[in-house]
């Protein structure tokens, strides 16, 4: 039973396909542009930041607010890039847990005003899995198959622990409509500070009239997350993650809060591309793709 579970998850004993290689490719391609793009996207917004009020992570034990400055944070988003992309293309097997490390000094610095945002957690998520299948595995085809198995794992983890937190600090009373009701009204305040307005969505409309609709959107979105395990198992995989992806959907309509990142990467990870791809490949035998695949997988150990 144990070796069916990680087989699930790794299948390492499988010869891999071109499809396969290519899959694991764009998904490691997907993980690296986000990775940059928060490397930037925070760089650029640390040095409009004065000083630190809530300690995260490194920043309980080191003043971090030296990045504040803008040479610092353009520095370490250089600096993040440059790892990200040297271990992209496999000079350095320790530049990803090097892109980890100043990641999460970037992220502490960043999210040190007393609101910690979550959004990039899934791109932390599969930056820190590289890093470690990079890390203790030489052969190139382990290190891929290795860290997509344990961002499947995490996920799914990660997404039923969320479930049991709500049961265990709130009940199964969580799913009452009326604390969605609150949350749209907390969200409109938000938007409104922002914005100076704010207008209620279609969606928004017909939950705020229809109290047992809002309840059963809350316990959708329950039942999504406690079935997260359900992630580890390629029978189950598309389904629970089709059921995770339609949860952030309603999220974003909901609650106009978008994770844009972790709908990308579910869709990646949901659904068995591979055999797609190899389906595709297998229609054009002949074609450049094809041939340099081939190489790809023979060269790989």
């Amino acid at each position: 039973m144990i070796k069916r579970f990680f087989n699930n998850l790794f299948r390492l004993d499988a010869e891999e396909t071109k499809g396969e290689y290519l899959f694991h490719r764009i998904f490691e391609t997907i993980v690296i542009y986000q990775v940059i793009y928060y490397a930037w996207t925070w760089g650029v917004y640390l040095p409009r930041l004065g000083e630190m009020i809530l300690p995260l992570g490194i920043a309980n034990y080191l003043d971090v607010s030296f990045m504040f400055s803008p040479s610092f944070a353009y520095a370490n988003a250089l600096l993040i890039t440059l790892f990200a992309v040297i271990g992209y293309i496999r000079k350095w097997r320790y530049s990803y847990l090097a892109a980890v490390l100043l990641m999460h000094l970037h992220y502490a610095a960043r999210f040190s005003q007393g609101e910690i945002s979550h959004g990039s957690n899934f791109t932390g998520l599969a930056l820190l899995v590289f890093a470690l299948a990079f890390a203790f595995f030489k052969e190139d085809a382990k290190r891929r198959r290795v860290a997509f198995g344990m961002f499947l794992f995490f996920v799914g983890t990660g997404y039923t622990s969320a479930a049991c937190s709500k049961l265990i600090g709130t009940g199964i009373g969580w799913i009452d409509g009326r604390h969605l009701y609150l949350w749209i009204g907390e969200r409109a305040v938000d938007k409104l500070s922002q914005n100076g307005q704010f207008d209620l969505n279609f969606l928004q409309q017909l939950i705020l009239s229809n109290q047992t609709l809002a309840s059963l959107i809350l316990f959708f979105g329950l039942a999504s997350e406690f079935l997260g395990f359900l992630m580890w198992f390629r029978k189950t995989r598309w389904v629970e993650g089709t059921m995770l992806i339609a949860m952030h959907i309603g999220v974003s309509l909901s609650m106009r809060i978008a994770f844009n990142s972790y709908l990308i990467l579910l869709i990646v990870i949901s659904y068995p591309w591979h055999r797609l791809l190899d389906q595709l490949l297998a229609r054009w035998p002949d074609s450049v793709v094809n041939r340099y695949l081939e190489q790809k997988v023979a060269a790989t150990p």
